[in-house]
């Protein structure tokens, strides 16, 4: 054997001297015995020397053989360089100490860091032993497998706070092993003899009986069994080296698994994020709200408990990663929240000035108090806080009830309004940012991401009990802990079966195919609809109410809100026209909690735990001060976002050019105008274009040619049939087709709820989703303020002249001022067009492919910088808007046709269906979308 003056010359007679670094008393002995060599050993060598200590026949002895093989092959080290040299060389035994495997002294003691034996530890172990009776005859003292797991849990307890998490695991894989290769007897009377194990550590020498089967001649193995032996070594690589390229490269991993999996498999690996953009500055642009306005609407309830557990629990679980050697953090940390698209927030804005900078607050020049009018009936909104320091759309619900049984139920977790309809671009560094806009967000790995979370609190090893400490404290009892843990369970498996299995089990059923949602996308309709026609029936104990869900297959673009309540018609679709319902719909699809049980009494059905004093708030902080009633015609509530040139004085990509502007804004008056009405604050085109002004529009008998109502300040927005626009159908066919089954008990007539909408008799056990879903959200309303005991004065003022009654339009959808447009990017509202460049071009020469999350905002093309081509690849964690699958098949949902600028232009408009204007050049393109900047 070769030597190395490196190693310890303590070497007894016989024996070759064994490396200090080499912790391991078992392959000491290998060594010392000259059964191995004592640097580098093949780790296939390795393996067959403990197949042969084993004593192990068969399939057995193989097992042995590849588990050896798997530790041997991360005992240096995880890193990819480290693992490629292990299994080209081998595992270097003479470098073990402080690899994967050490526990630095830890555990037994009885051999320590620099390699001594300590005989009073053995002492130590022989005391956790009894007296057994040795096969060979007398009895002597050893240790059963029971005893030795009083023996490892002893260990783990002296070494307090030095011990690390997976020191347990280790331990399975050392003083178990030996009584099974060195233990004596069968069965339960398996022990591991103390003299042995003391010749093991002082001697570094094998029992006889051992020895004889390391220096046996191995009996050549059969060819089915080597070649066994190398598939499921194969096998077993492939996966030690899939799981720790994972625990060293999480996303990178899931995102590449997961492009290759199939998706059932692939529901399996927990989801990739983009890693956070770095951010240098940051800024909130003033947009008309003060400071604080703007933190309360950021983190105020909506009554909403969106996540399965409490918000204690929300607040101390570990993110879905394998950390070997320290902890993951936890999923409510900021940076980790960030990654999903959320943008960060402080805890208070009551403090310095300078300590908010960093999150973009700054002084706001336009601000004004009092921009929403006190509630009528003495409502009150609730405060808002972030003593997390969660991201914005995140808040904290406190002192809520079950609906069912008015129970206190403890503090729970939701996003807000401005979870969704908070935006922000980002551009070499410098995040900006603004409310009412679209958000960034994908809420579906967010979802995925609890799920596993959940999963590996309760399964990978010490992380429940690092959960539990922080929920319980430390010194909690063993009972609180199981109760906790039951708990958990339970949240776990409502989220895997009631939700998530079951939804794929109704969309299966009738044939259905999600669409992925992504960054910036989500199909609130469907969402909803799932939310309150299953998950909140089911919990209330209905039964066969699965059928109710559908595919979620319709994401759009989530909306601009500024400006939206002077608007005749809300959404996309134009489905909405009653602001209450609007905004106590999107409460409940969130998760706001409503009792629809048949086992209370009648008087508690439809009691909810939404939050309505605040959304009525909100509205009308959004909705500001009569605009007519100044001497100029302006909107007071939250304003669009200004280009923000001034913050980017030196780049010339954000300068605006004012020569192509003056030429924009008469392409806009001919073109533009005729469906988004003039611009909301431009005096130029006002006196240039005075019979276009948005101020002065009045209604016109034609349904499509709309203006200000002449009943009050209500903008009656535009319509245009989806025939004719020929953009993606998809959103609205839901409202139009979806129908769901009510239980009778529950009485749910739109007929007779929606007051003042002379709807037709229909059935009252299934209905039209949109009827159905209004009804609903009236009742729930109606209940919440009968539980307030307001008089019908205050639910009159609480509710205002506006009726809930469907569109007559049919399938359309609307079209809203182009206000603040280009912050809206990706564009048409499944956002499916990256930039208003494309968005100006003919349809069929748009990208039909690109990246988002966690990307560059491009002021050049006002959107995203996608090639004509389209973009195939993207980086880690971002996802990828398609308009076909791998397989050449347009994915529902995803159409990046209609609103089609193309071919000559025509004087009387006769254009085709999804042609809405004549091709313009590319001069006439960038000066439009040069004016659209200043809108």
């Amino acid at each position: 054997m070769q030597e190395d003056t490196a190693r310890v010359r303590d070497a007894l007679p016989g024996q070759i001297s064994v490396s200090p670094d080499n912790p391991c008393p078992f392959l000491r002995a290998l060594v010392a015995g000259g059964f191995v060599d004592g640097h580098s050993v093949p780790l296939k060598t390795i393996g067959d020397r403990v197949e042969a200590a084993s004593g192990e026949t068969g399939l057995k002895k193989r097992i042995v053989g590849i588990e050896t093989f798997g530790v041997a092959l991360i005992a240096n080290g995880f890193s990819p360089l480290r693992l490629l040299k292990s299994l080209w060389s081998g595992a270097d035994l003479d470098q073990l100490r402080n690899g994967p495997l050490d526990k630095h002294g830890g555990g037994s003691r009885i051999l320590d860091a620099e390699a001594k034996v300590h005989p009073d530890e053995i002492d130590r172990f022989a005391s956790f032993g009894s007296d057994h009776a040795d096969p060979n005859g007398g009895t002597e003292r050893g240790l059963n497998a029971a005893q030795i797991q009083t023996f490892m849990k002893a260990n783990l307890k002296r070494d307090g706070d030095k011990a690390r998490w997976y020191f347990p695991i280790l331990m399975q894989g050392e003083w178990p092993v030996l009584l099974n290769i060195l233990g004596k007897g069968e069965g339960d009377g398996r022990y591991l003899s103390v003299a042995e194990v003391r010749t093991l550590f002082v001697e570094r020498r094998f029992p006889q009986r051992i020895a004889a089967r390391l220096m046996a001649k191995p009996k050549p193995a059969s060819v089915i069994w080597r070649i066994g032996k190398a598939v499921v070594s194969a096998v077993v690589l492939a996966g030690v080296a899939v799981l720790l390229a994972w625990i060293a490269a999480p996303d990178a991993v899931s995102d590449r698994l997961s492009a290759m999996l199939p998706k059932k498999v692939a529901a399996f690996i927990p989801p990739a994020l983009p890693e956070a953009e770095p951010t240098k500055a940051a800024y909130w642009l003033d947009q008309g709200w003060t400071t604080k306005d703007r933190h309360w609407f950021h983190h105020v309830t909506q009554g909403t408990a969106t996540f399965p557990i409490p918000y204690n629990w929300f607040m101390a679980m570990e993110q879905p990663y394998l950390s070997p050697f320290g902890t993951p953090g936890l999923i409510s940390d900021s940076a980790y929240l960030e990654r999903f698209g959320f943008i960060p927030s402080p805890k208070s804005v009551d403090g310095d000035p300078s300590a908010l900078r960093p999150f973009g607050y700054a002084a706001n020049a336009t601000a004004k108090t009092d921009i929403a009018p006190s509630l009528p009936a003495g409502l009150k909104p609730t405060p808002a806080g972030n003593e997390g320091g969660l991201p914005v759309g995140f808040a904290r619900l406190s002192g809520a009830a079950d609906p069912a049984t008015g129970a206190a139920q403890s503090d729970k977790i939701g996003l807000t309004c401005a979870a969704c309809h908070a935006g922000s671009i980002h551009y070499k560094g410098v995040s900006v940012r603004f409310d009412g806009g679209p958000g960034m967000v994908d809420l579906r790995k967010l979802e995925e991401a609890m799920g596993f979370a959940m999963i590996f609190t309760q399964y990978v090893p010490g992380r429940f009990t690092r959960f539990a400490d922080r929920v319980l404290g430390p010194n909690a009892s063993d009972a609180d802990r199981d109760a906790l843990k039951k708990g958990l369970k339970a949240a776990t498996d409502f989220a895997l079966n009631m939700q998530a299995k079951n939804y794929q089990k109704a969309i299966e059923a009738k044939g259905q195919t999600e669409t992925e949602e992504g960054f910036g996308r989500l199909d609130a309709l469907n969402r909803i609809g799932n939310q309150v026609f299953y998950l909140d029936m089911a919990v209330s104990g209905l039964p066969n109410m699965l059928g109710n869900q559908e595919a979620i297959d319709a994401p759009v673009s989530y909306p601009p809100i500024w400006t939206v309540p002077w608007f005749s018609w809300a959404q996309y679709d134009g489905s909405i026209a009653q602001p209450l319902i609007r905004n106590a719909g999107e409460a409940l699809g969130v998760f706001a909690q409503i009792n629809f049980s048949p086992e209370t009494a009648s008087d508690k059905l439809w009691r909810s735990s939404m939050a309505i004093e605040n959304l009525l708030h909100i509205e009308d902080m959004l909705r500001g001060p009569d605009p007519f009633a100044t001497t100029t015609p302006a909107f007071g509530g939250l304003t669009s976002p200004k280009w923000p040139e001034k913050l980017f004085a030196g780049d010339d990509a954000w300068k605006v050019d004012q020569t192509r502007v003056e030429r924009g804004r008469k392409l806009y008056a001919t073109v533009c105008v005729e469906c988004h009405l003039g611009p909301v604050a431009d005096p130029v085109f006002d006196k240039t274009y005075p019979d276009k002004s948005f101020w002065k529009i009045k209604p016109a008998d034609d349904w499509e040619s709309k203006g200000w109502n002449a009943k009050g300040p209500i903008l009656d927005l535009v319509q245009k049939p989806v025939d004719a626009m020929q953009t993606d159908p998809g959103q609205a066919s839901i409202l139009a087709t979806r129908k769901v089954k009510v239980a009778g008990f529950l009485e749910v007539d739109p007929a007779k709820d929606l007051k003042g909408c002379n709807l037709p008799q229909g059935s009252t056990t299934e209905m039209p989703y949109a009827l159905a879903l209004m009804a609903v959200v009236q009742k729930a309303s109606d209940k919440w303020m009968e539980d307030r005991k307001l008089s019908p004065a205050e639910q009159a003022a609480l509710w205002g002249d506006r009726k809930n009654c469907p569109n007559p339009a049919g399938k359309s959808y609307r079209a809203r001022p182009l206000n603040g447009v280009w912050a809206t990017a990706p564009y048409l509202h499944n956002g499916s067009v990256p930039s208003l460049y494309w968005m100006l071009t003919p349809a069929a020469e748009r990208p039909t492919s690109f990246c988002q999350g966690a990307r560059d905002f491009d002021p050049k093309h006002v959107g995203f910088d996608v090639p004509k081509g389209g973009e195939t690849a993207c980086k880690v964690g971002q996802s990828l808007f398609a308009v076909k699958d791998s397989s050449g098949k347009p994915i529902k949902g995803n159409s990046t046709l209609g609103h089609s600028f193309e071919g000559p232009a025509k004087p009387n408009k006769d254009y085709p269906n999804g042609i809405i204007g004549g091709a313009f050049s590319e001069e006439e393109r960038w000066d439009l979308i040069e004016y659209l900047k200043t809108l």
